[in-house]
C-alpha cells in the first residue's frame, strides 16, 4: 500500500536533488505503524542509510525532487517502494522489517502529525488573505511564524465559483501593488444597468449598485494569483487535501485539524491505495471554508457562537452560473446587468447577474433565495427558462458555453453574523457570512475579516493578547459599517416583490442605512417549504440544447470528479425519512432543489419509489444541507481532490 503525500501544486524549485544516499524529506516525519516519532517540519535532508534503517526498517531508499534550474522531475529509483511522479512523494505504507511486510489491516492507523504556528482552512479569498498578511506581519517584524493553507479542490481555485464584480478595498489594503504585479484584473466596470423583467419585457430601474472602480473578473483567477503571491512570502498551501475534523486538547480547546483518510471504499474498506488522514496542530486555527462551511457549522454549535454574538438564524441562496463565449458583435467588455422579476414569482426573491468579461466572455448567472414556498420549484429549471427571456436570448445566441457551476451565499448579512472567535481560533469570510446582499458582494469583506483575524492572531502569538480583538477589530471596521447600512434589504423582501423594492428605496435613497429599526429573518430556509398538497406543480419546457441544457450536459461542463468507490460524503440522518416525509409530504423537493441531480427518487423492484444518492455529481454547492425539509441530510468532505474543477468562474 501506498502513503501519497502530496508536495505542492506546481513544482517548487526549492526542492533539490542531493547526491545518493541522502534524501530530501517534506514530511513531518515517517508514517510508520510503531511509532509516532516527530521531526520538525521544516526543509532538512535526513541521510537515508541511518534515518530510514532507524525509523523505518528500511535499507533501500529512493531520491527523488526538483531540480533548482529546471522544472522537469528527475527520478532516480533503487526501489520499487518508493517513486515520484506529477509532484506527489508516493511512501509505504507497510513498512518493510526483517520478518517481512506487516500487514496494514491488522494494526492501528498512524496519522502524520505537523505543527504550524497558525493552521488555515480554505484557500479562498479570506484564507489567502489571512496567510499573506501573517507573513506580511512577520516580515514588518522580523519574525517567522510558520502558516499553512489545506485546500479541498484539487488546486487552489478549483472550487471558488462566484458572479464577481470586484471591490478592490481590501486588496488596495493588502497589496497596494497589484496592479505592478499583475494580478488578473483587468476589466473596469463600464456601464451598470437594473431591469425588472415581465415575461415579454425589461422595464429599466435606477441603478442602486455603484460599480464605479469596481472590476469584472474571475474570481477563482484571482485566488490561483493570491495563492502564489501568499507561496513567494513562504506560506505553504496543500491543495488536495479535505479538513476532516477539528482537533481538541483535554480542555475542548482547538489546536488543529485533521484530514479525511483516503483511499476508503464504499463499504468502508480499505483500498489499496488507502492512505490516513494527517493531523495539521497550530497554535492558531482559522476556518475560511466559505458558505456553509462544515467545520465553520460544527464549532458555531459547539461554542453556541451565533448565539454569544447575538445573532439570528443564518438565511441562503443558490446560485447558479454559466460562462459563455459570445460573439464579438454583442461583447461589451465591462458591462454590468442585474435583473429582478420573471421568471420568479412575486413572493420569491432573487434574481440574474450578466457580467461581461475579457475575452468575448460572459458571466451569467442566477441567484434564488432558498426560503422559496414551492417545493416543485426548481432553481435549475428556472434559470434555463431565464435564459429564453426576450432581452437575453439575443445576446447568447451564437455562442457556447464554456463552464457551469453553482453555489450557495450567506444572505443573512448583518444580523446573522455570529461570534467569530472561539477557544484556540476563529471563523472568518463567508464561513461568517459576512456578504453584503444589496452589493451582491462578499470578496472585499472575506479578504478584510482575513486580515483582521491574522492581525489579531500576529498578536496573540507574539504578545499574548486574547484572540477576541478579533471581534472587537472586526466591528470598529468598515466591513462592520457597511454590513450595518444593508442590514434591512434582504428581509425587506420578506413581504414580497414590490414590498421589498419600496422599503429598498426607502433604505437606499432615503434613509441611506441609518433606519432606526433593524428587520428581522423569517423562517430558517429549511421550515419555509409548504407540503406539496397546498402547492401548485411547476412544468417547465425541456431544454432546446442551444440556450438552456439538461443537468448531465451542464455537470460535464463543471469538470466534476468523485472517485465513485469511497463512502457517500452526504449522509442521511435517518434513511427512512426520504421515503416516509418527503416524498408523500413535500413531493421528493431534493430532487429539485440540487442542481446536480444528485438525487433522484427511482422505483426499486417492487414499484416503490426509493432515494438514490449520486453522490459523485456533487458540486458542493450545499444546498442540500441547507433545504432539506427535515435536516435529514449532512454534507460532509469527500476524498481531498474531488469536486468541480473551476478554472475561469
Amino acid at each position: 500500500m501506498l502513503r501519497v503525500i502530496r508536495l505542492s501544486s506546481k513544482p517548487k524549485s526549492r526542492l533539490t536533488l542531493l547526491s545518493s544516499p541522502s534524501i530530501h524529506l517534506y514530511s513531518s516525519k515517517p508514517l510508520c505503524t510503531s511509532t509516532r516519532t516527530e521531526f520538525p517540519f521544516r526543509n532538512i535532508f535526513y541521510n537515508s542509510s541511518s534515518f530510514f534503517h532507524t525509523h523505518c526498517g528500511i535499507n533501500n531508499f529512493f531520491c527523488c525532487g526538483y531540480s533548482l534550474n529546471s522544472t522537469k522531475i528527475k527520478t532516480f529509483n533503487r526501489s520499487k517502494n518508493w517513486f515520484f511522479s506529477s509532484g506527489y512523494l508516493v511512501i509505504p505504507t507497510n513498512i518493510a522489517t526483517s520478518s517481512g511486510v506487516r500487514s496494514f489491516g491488522s494494526q492501528p492507523v498512524c496519522r502524520e502529525s505537523m505543527n504550524y504556528d497558525v493552521v488555515i482552512v480554505g484557500a479562498g479569498p479570506a484564507g489567502l488573505s489571512a496567510a499573506i498578511r501573517l507573513k506580511q506581519l512577520c516580515k514588518e517584524n522580523d519574525v517567522d511564524l510558520s502558516v499553512c493553507v489545506v485546500e479541498k479542490g484539487a488546486e487552489v481555485g478549483a472550487h471558488i465559483l462566484s458572479g464577481n464584480v470586484f471591490e478592490p478595498r481590501a486588496l488596495n489594503e493588502l497589496l497596494p501593488q497589484w496592479k505592478q504585479e499583475e494580478a488578473p484584473i483587468h476589466v473596469p466596470v463600464s456601464s451598470d444597468k437594473f431591469w425588472l423583467l415581465s415575461e415579454t419585457r425589461a422595464f429599466s430601474l435606477p441603478c442602486p449598485f455603484n460599480n464605479e472602480g469596481n472590476y469584472v473578473i474571475s474570481l477563482s483567477q484571482l485566488v490561483r494569483w493570491l495563492g502564489l503571491k501568499a507561496e513567494e512570502l513562504g506560506v505553504e498551501i496543500y491543495p488536495g487535501f479535505a479538513a476532516s475534523e477539528i482537533l481538541y486538547d483535554t480542555r475542548d480547546k482547538v489546536i488543529g485539524i485533521a484530514t479525511n483518510d483516503m483511499g476508503v471504499a464504499k463499504d468502508g474498506s480499505r483500498k489499496d491505495n488507502f492512505q490516513p488522514g494527517v493531523e495539521l496542530k497550530g497554535h492558531v486555527t482559522l476556518l475560511a471554508e466559505g458558505c456553509r462551511g462544515s467545520l465553520s457549522e460544527k464549532i458555531i454549535r459547539k461554542y453556541n457562537l451565533r448565539e454569544k454574538g447575538h445573532g439570528q438564524h443564518q438565511t441562503y441562496a443558490l446560485g447558479i452560473k454559466e460562462v459563455w463565449e459570445i460573439s464579438a458583435d454583442n461583447h461589451e467588455p465591462g458591462s454590468v446587468l442585474h435583473t429582478i422579476g420573471w421568471p420568479l414569482d412575486r413572493k420569491t426573491y432573487g434574481g440574474s447577474f450578466l457580467y461581461h468579461m475579457k475575452d468575448r466572455q460572459v458571466a451569467l448567472g442566477f441567484v434564488v433565495a432558498l426560503n422559496y414556498h414551492n417545493p416543485f420549484f426548481n432553481p435549475y429549471e428556472e434559470f434555463q427558462k431565464f435564459k429564453h427571456h426576450p432581452a437575453i436570448r439575443p445576446l447568447l445566441e451564437g455562442g457556447s458555453v464554456l463552464q457551469y457551476g453553482a453555489r450557495t451565499l450567506n444572505e443573512g448579512g448583518y444580523q446573522s453574523i455570529p461570534y467569530p472567535v472561539f477557544p484556540g481560533g476563529a471563523i472568518i469570510g463567508c464561513s461568517a457570512g459576512f456578504l453584503n446582499v444589496p452589493k451582491i458582494k462578499g470578496s472585499h469583506t472575506a479578504m478584510k475579516s482575513g486580515m483582521l483575524a491574522a492581525e489579531s492572531a500576529f498578536n496573540t502569538l507574539q504578545e499574548g493578547s486574547p484572540l477576541e480583538s478579533f471581534w472587537d477589530n472586526l466591528r470598529t471596521s468598515w466591513i462592520w459599517k457597511e454590513l450595518y447600512s444593508a442590514r434591512n434589504y434582504r428581509p425587506a423582501f420578506e413581504y414580497g416583490l414590490f414590498p421589498g423594492l419600496t422599503l429598498s428605496a426607502l433604505e437606499h435613497y432615503i434613509m441611506k442605512g441609518r433606519s432606526p429599526w433593524t428587520l428581522k429573518h423569517g423562517k430558517p430556509d429549511h421550515e419555509s417549504i409548504e407540503e406539496a398538497q397546498r402547492c401548485t406543480p411547476i412544468n417547465y419546457p425541456k431544454p432546446d440544447g442551444v440556450i438552456s441544457f439538461d443537468i448531465p450536459t451542464s455537470l460535464y461542463r463543471s469538470n466534476t470528479n468523485h472517485d465513485h468507490d469511497q463512502p457517500a460524503h452526504l449522509h442521511l440522518k435517518d434513511p427512512k425519512i426520504p421515503e416516509l416525509v418527503n416524498l408523500p409530504v413535500y413531493a421528493g423537493p431534493e430532487s429539485r432543489y440540487c442542481p446536480a441531480r444528485v438525487y433522484e427518487y427511482i422505483p426499486d423492484e417492487s414499484g416503490q419509489l426509493k432515494l438514490q444518492i449520486n453522490a459523485q455529481n456533487c458540486l458542493h454547492c450545499k444546498a442540500c444541507d441547507i433545504k432539506d425539509p427535515k435536516q435529514n441530510i449532512e454534507w460532509k468532505v469527500p476524498e481531498g481532490g474531488g469536486g468541480p474543477g473551476y478554472t475561469i468562474m
